[in-house]
C-alpha cells in the first residue's frame, strides 16, 4: 500500500526541475519530474515525463533545489 506524503514539491505544479547537490560536490539537474510520483524512503524515487524512473540515495545528498516548470 502506497501512502501519499503530500510532498510540498507538488505545490510547484504537475512537473518540476530539480538540481540535486551531492555530498562530493557534484550536481545533477533533472527536468520534468512528475510531482505526484515522488516517494520518499532510504531512496527517493520519482518518474519523469520521458518515462525514466530515478532513484536517489538520500544519504549522499546535501540539498535539492526545486523549480516549477
Amino acid at each position: 500500500m502506497k501512502i501519499n506524503l503530500l510532498s510540498s514539491v507538488a505545490k510547484e505544479g504537475e512537473t518540476v526541475t530539480q538540481i540535486i547537490h551531492f555530498k562530493d560536490g557534484t550536481r545533477k539537474t533533472i527536468h520534468e519530474i512528475i510531482t505526484n510520483t515522488i516517494e520518499t524512503g532510504k531512496f527517493t524515487k520519482f518518474s519523469c515525463k520521458d518515462g525514466r524512473m530515478i532513484m536517489v540515495n538520500d544519504e549522499n545528498v546535501n540539498m535539492i533545489e526545486t523549480f516549477g516548470n
